[in-house]
């Protein structure tokens, strides 16, 4: 299940910061650094309005700037998801020679590929003459061929054919291949990492990898089987009119929500016989309750990003026993932002 969570915030000031930085103009450099300590000294601030060290029972939530203000999106992208493993599909997906992948995080438009000896890589999905993406969705190809100008790449991503460039000067093959994204795979998971200081690793150790992304859990998982026993079944896609923390807040709510919002799931889940077989049938039905929860909490979410954005609201509370995983998603946020 793929959610697209539109981010509710203008990124223009985002999107010029990475327009202007590869520009070769000094001029340009240096505006494009002063764009970018203007967005981070703003969206600092934004992030100092919530304090973690306050207990759940006396902390207000974060401010409502902290899902409508555009500086501080940009911030979350550079600070949480552009750093660190992201899990962005199946090795299901990509299980056969010539597969392929692609999808978005972020600004950031990728295509994940395994080649005709197996190796799996990824690339940002962005031809290098004009900017085109060059395929959407998934399938199978030999190379990928720009819908645009007809450039074409190998899936090692290395440029093949560059058309029509007859009488171009200052100008070699070799240097206009796709740019790179550092892929590795945990179990089921492909999981993508933009920061570039890990592009420059040649071998990922995928201990390290299962450590950076799952922490302390990684091992708990394995032990209970998820990195060998989870299975693909579907792909679902989703465009939800909310800013991202609002979908993770409903989900960790602790249930609080469940028997307003969701009755007939509240009604027909027993914890004490769920279990998870290869029944079609059973597979069949959970898909079609899961759609219907999704449409439920769909309508939830849009909602509270409504009133988020209303003048009437800026901060609420928690509900001490049941919101404490909420509480710690906030907290958790709070580091990795402000460190």
């Amino acid at each position: 299940m793929t959610l697209l969570l539109k981010p509710i915030t203008r990124l223009s000031l985002f999107q010029t910061h990475f327009q202007i930085i590869n520009n070769n103009n000094p001029r340009a450099r240096a505006r494009a650094i002063s764009v970018s300590c203007s967005w981070s000294h703003e969206a600092h601030k934004i992030v100092r309005e919530f304090d973690p060290k306050i207990p759940i029972e006396k902390a207000i939530t974060p401010p409502s700037s902290w899902y409508t203000d555009p500086s501080f999106y940009a911030f979350e992208l550079d600070r949480v998801f552009y750093r660190g493993w992201q899990a962005v599909g199946y090795t299901e997906q990509i299980q056969e020679p010539r597969d392929f992948f692609s999808g978005r995080l972020g600004n950031v438009e990728f295509v994940v590929c395994r080649d005709d000896n197996g190796k799996i890589a990824a690339f940002h999905n962005v031809c290098r003459h004009h900017a085109s993406l060059l395929v959407s969705g998934s399938g199978k190809t030999s190379c990928f061929t720009c819908p645009y100008h007809g450039w074409t790449y190998g899936l090692n991503g290395e440029l093949r054919k560059a058309t029509r460039i007859s009488g171009i000067d200052d100008f070699s093959i070799n240097d206009f291949g796709l740019v790179p994204i550092k892929v590795a795979t945990w179990g089921p998971f492909v999981l993508l990492n933009m920061d570039n200081e890990i592009l420059q690793k040649d071998n990922i150790d995928t201990d390290n990898v299962a450590s950076e992304w799952l922490g302390s859990s990684s091992e708990l998982f394995s032990l209970n089987g998820v990195d060998t026993t989870l299975t693909y079944v579907c792909r679902r896609e989703y465009i939800i009119e909310c800013n991202w923390k609002v979908f993770c807040d409903n989900y960790l709510d602790g249930g609080y929500h469940v028997p307003f919002a969701h009755k007939g799931l509240a009604s027909g889940l027993s914890l004490d016989s769920y279990t998870t077989s290869d029944d079609k049938a059973f597979i069949e039905r959970s898909l079609a309750d899961s759609e219907k929860v999704q449409m439920e909490d769909i309508r939830l979410c849009e909602g509270v990003q409504k009133g988020i954005e209303s003048p009437a609201y800026s901060t609420g509370r928690y509900a001490p026993n049941v919101e404490k995983a909420m509480h710690h998603f906030h907290c958790l946020l709070y580091d990795n932002l402000i460190n």
